[in-house]
């Protein structure tokens, strides 16, 4: 199986776009692609489970309710028969002190005042008998009053109900689709990489494949054919193998696609990436050494060769130092080309490259 290195580019940018959007539910492509395709099912999912979210807090509600005038029945009960007992104990009170036989002028007064006393607090508990009674059921009386709002909306509006309790849900789900949607360039792309590094792991271990190269240069690299300031290079895969090294630009794109002057070419992309590696690969700008074998003639040529995969339709023209091929026919095309460096060499060249795309940044003077 050929070796590989690296996340493919658009699997990065998708992942590194979500993030931003502050979306980390997708552990993989295939995740964002089953959530697009599903959207409709998922949202009526989440719809359906507020629904039995909304009957059960009705039911619950319902059932809290009888609860709630179980129990203030019962306090009312209680509290009066307490009212009750403390009115009976102070008329017999009153009773007791009535028939009680004062001998002198002293115990006379003293008797009137508690009469007095027993009267004053007996006209209190009667006079404010129901106040009592509706203190003590006050805290549950607000809490039935809520609760029974909350069961009378659910009962006669149970769709805003509804409404109201997956807004935020629905109002987020919404917001990933949205984010998903604009999100479509990378995703396509993200296949078609996909696609092009599972073709490519049927070779053989010999092969190397690093995806998503990416180099920048201080200052820009000039090229004086195309007069062109280079200042990074990106090409989605690298593939080091014995015959040379292909660059492999893949595109996922529509035969609408093609026809599109906005689109960048890629042709123009890979002609750059070749021009630099040519330059790296000649240890012209890097302090990597390349340590390849001599051979008696002198120094071996590395060949570049440079593809653009098309995964669903290519153009029937050609082009200059580029080579346009489908997904079918790249490893035919590979296979083609027979080696001219040794394992040894190979994995060196690799490594070389590992180094370079590590690096980040080249100091060019």
């Amino acid at each position: 199986m050929c070796r590989t290195y690296n996340t493919i580019g658009s699997l990065t940018t998708l992942k590194s776009h979500l993030e931003y959007n502050n979306i980390h539910d997708f552990k993989s492509l295939k995740e964002v692609i089953d959530f697009q395709s599903s959207y409709p099912t998922f949202r009526q999912q989440l719809i359906s489970t507020h629904e039995k979210l909304i009957e059960q807090e009705k039911n619950m509600l319902n059932i809290d309710l009888q609860q709630i005038d179980t129990t203030i029945d019962i306090q009312k009960q209680q509290v009066e028969k307490r009212l009750i007992s403390e009115i009976d104990a102070l008329k017999q009170q009153l009773t007791f002190s009535t028939n009680d036989v004062s001998t002198n002028l002293f115990q006379k007064l003293t008797k009137n005042f508690i009469q007095w006393n027993y009267k004053r607090k007996l006209r209190h508990k009667e006079r404010n008998f129901d106040i009592e009674v509706i203190k003590s059921i006050n805290k549950l009386v607000d809490i039935r009053q809520v609760k029974n709002k909350r069961y009378q909306f659910i009962t006669s509006q149970f769709n805003a109900a509804l409404e109201e309790s997956s807004q935020t849900a629905l109002s987020e789900i919404e917001r990933k689709k949205s984010v998903i949607d604009r999100s479509s360039s990378f995703i396509y792309g993200a296949l078609g990489e996909q696609k092009v590094v599972k073709t490519l792991a049927d070779l053989s271990d010999e092969y190397f494949l690093i995806n998503d190269f990416a180099v920048s240069f201080s200052p820009a690299i000039y090229n004086r054919q195309e007069n062109d300031y280079i200042k990074s290079i990106q090409i989605d895969h690298l593939l080091v193998a014995p015959s040379g090294i292909f660059t492999i630009e893949t595109k996922n794109w529509s035969e609408k696609s093609l026809e599109n002057l906005i689109l960048r070419s890629p042709v123009q992309q890979i002609k750059r990436t070749s021009f630099v590696l040519f330059k790296l690969l000649n240890n012209q700008m890097s302090n990597f050494p390349l340590r390849l074998e001599k051979h008696h003639w002198g120094d071996k040529k590395i060949s570049i060769k440079n593809l653009i995969v098309l995964i669903n339709t290519k153009p029937k023209e050609e082009f200059q130092h580029v080579k346009i091929l489908t997904l079918n026919e790249l490893l035919g095309y590979i296979n083609y080309f027979k080696p001219t460096f040794s394992s040894i060499e190979t994995q060196r060249i690799a490594e070389f490259l590992l180094k370079i795309n590590d690096q980040k940044t080249i100091e060019t003077k």
